[in-house]
């Protein structure tokens, strides 16, 4: 894992108990590089002795630059993976399987009654996950963000099916929705939280949080109360990272529940801190 910082990482846990379930040899580390000095680590990256990569904030758009990115990574305009083919340096986003992964585990058949989706928030973790929910099918996702030119830059980008939305139309939006995903920060340990009243979603409707710090937010909560189906952010990080492993190992790794419960008491003894 390569970032700045990258010392609350999960991955080596997750990665970790992999490699001890299939007695690989190998070793996950992480790698704590600054911006200036980037580059040079990537272009040496095989020279120290790593068949690829996961890339976290703040290099995700210079890791795209510097390989040879698939349709998901081009698309969204980010690699959080990297891994060597031919002695090529290729990449990807699995931010976008995991968040998908993710509800098929939680809610399985989301996407035949999501109908439309409402994505609260613009940014890199948004455009991953408008990018999971056209593969997917879904033919209207309403972007909700506070600054309207961030969500225009999201149909810029993904098209027509992308509709930029005020937060004052959210009753409405909602009362057609059948998904609610919320990729902002709000609701995390430490952040203000996030207050939505649900009762215009119909009870058929699932509603997601990429927040996992808490693992139940206080919109998982009011969505429960509602007698909604969720799916927690824990999921994703989980599911993200069984692409990667199998690039790198030529081994599909499981998420399991034993492997959760790992990484919920890592959580539950390091509160506040996140991926």
């Amino acid at each position: 894992m390569i970032g700045w910082p990258v010392k609350h990482s999960r991955s080596p846990l997750i990665h970790g108990h992999w490699i001890e379930q299939y007695q690989l040899d190998a070793e996950y580390r992480r790698e704590e590089i600054a911006p200036e000095a980037f580059g040079d680590f990537i272009s040496h990256l095989s020279e120290r002795g790593y068949t690829g990569a996961n890339i976290t904030i703040p290099h995700k758009e210079i890791a795209l630059a510097m390989s040879e990115p698939d349709d998901r990574a081009r698309a969204v305009g980010a690699a959080n993976t990297l891994w060597f083919e031919g002695g090529r340096l290729l990449s990807t986003n699995t931010d976008v399987e995991g968040f998908t992964a993710n509800l098929d585990a939680a809610v399985p058949g989301w996407e035949k009654r999501a109908g439309e989706a409402v994505v609260l928030g613009a940014g890199g973790s948004a455009r991953a996950i408008v990018y999971g929910l056209i593969e997917r099918g879904i033919g209207r996702i309403n972007v909700v963000n506070r600054t309207l030119e961030r969500s225009r830059a999201l149909q810029a980008r993904f098209g027509e099916v992308v509709q930029p939305a005020n937060e004052s139309a959210l009753p409405h939006l909602l009362a057609r929705a059948g998904l609610l995903v919320n990729t902002t920060s709000l609701g995390m340990t430490g952040q203000p939280p996030l207050t939505i009243d649900l009762d215009p979603m119909p009870g058929h409707a699932v509603v997601t949080d990429l927040v996992y710090v808490p693992l139940e937010t206080p919109l998982l909560a009011a969505a429960r109360r509602r007698g909604l189906a969720t799916a927690d952010g824990l999921g994703m990080l989980l599911y993200q990272a069984v692409r990667g492993f199998q690039l790198w190992f030529g081994v599909r790794p499981e998420v399991t529940p034993h492997l959760r419960a790992l990484i919920e008491a890592d959580l539950a003894t390091k509160t506040g801190l996140m991926k």
